[in-house]
């Protein structure tokens, strides 16, 4: 049975571009052929709402999809302006149209703030790389969305900012020390929205490509000693990338089969298709 999901790229044109002269692709790419890898039978088309004059569909047109997944983003939604109230009045009408939503990083930001919540800076600081001990909540051990997630994980991790205000109708469903809501369900106007503040789709090749254009905020905040540390780090995530068999680095760098494992690594991903995109297309009668 064919999916079409609905990739909404968080970023505009400018960071974008930037992102995939650094890595190949862009997000929305990215995250589309993550999609295809989980479910071969599916068709993506990608929306850019960041962007003025964006051909955008109203919650009719949502309808029509199996699913909206939300990318990453570099904007931050405090500073407002119309490249951010656009996806948030995009995301009041996925809810309104009740197509399964699913959102990565900045997705379960503009989830939230679309929701009635708020989204600062993380009192804690940035989470980069890996966001470490992420643990289930007791709402979260018999969530579908982390179904086969051990009790403490970790998963690549990019993000300075977190949902500091909950929504009305949300259900935290996991945290870690720097981040208070690691995985949520929200709901609102009718619609379910799953979402992770980490980013499962991230491989090691990507998240190297990213960390390699974060080398200034690296070493500012000492996530690195000087330029030439942190490029040994980027070195060291890309040499895993290609040879997961160096265990000496896999040790070196703290990363087991959270990380390591693709089937694992996407674990919020592949479940949200199984569990939300799957069922409610044939309820819709599309199967």
């Amino acid at each position: 049975m064919t999916l079409r999901f609905l990739v909404v790229e968080g970023n505009v044109r400018r960071a974008r571009e930037a992102y995939r002269d650094g890595y190949g692709l862009t997000p929305s790419d990215s995250y589309a052929q993550v999609l295809r890898s989980l479910a071969p039978d599916a068709v993506c088309d990608v929306a850019f709402p960041a962007d003025e004059g964006a051909n955008l569909p109203d919650p009719a047109g949502l309808e029509s999809y199996d699913a909206v997944v939300l990318t990453g983003s570099a904007l931050n939604a405090y500073d407002g302006g119309p490249e951010v109230t656009r996806q948030i009045e995009l995301a009041r009408a996925v809810y309104k149209s009740r197509t399964p939503f699913f959102g990565s990083c900045w997705g379960i930001q503009v989830g939230a703030l679309a929701a009635g919540g708020d989204v600062h800076k993380n009192p804690a600081g940035r989470e980069i790389g890996f966001a470490r001990k992420i643990t289930l909540h007791e709402a979260g051990r018999g969530h579908p969305l982390l179904e086969g997630r051990p009790n403490t994980f970790d998963a690549p991790a990019v993000h300075l900012d977190a949902v500091t205000t909950l929504p009305a109708y949300i259900d935290v469903l996991a945290s870690n020390g720097p981040t208070p809501v690691q995985a949520a369900e929200i709901r609102h106007e009718g619609g379910v929205f799953w979402g992770v503040q980490y980013h499962p789709e991230f491989d090691l090749a990507e998240l190297a490509s990213i960390l390699e254009r974060s080398a200034a905020a690296m070493t500012a905040e000492g996530f690195c000693r000087d330029a030439d540390d942190h490029a040994a780090h980027v070195e060291a995530l890309r040499t895993l990338a290609r040879d997961p068999a160096r265990t000496d680095l896999a040790w070196r760098l703290g990363l087991d089969a959270d990380i390591l494992d693709p089937a694992r690594r996407t674990t919020e991903i592949n479940n949200f298709i199984r569990h939300r995109v799957r069922p409610t297309k044939s309820a819709r009668g599309r199967a």
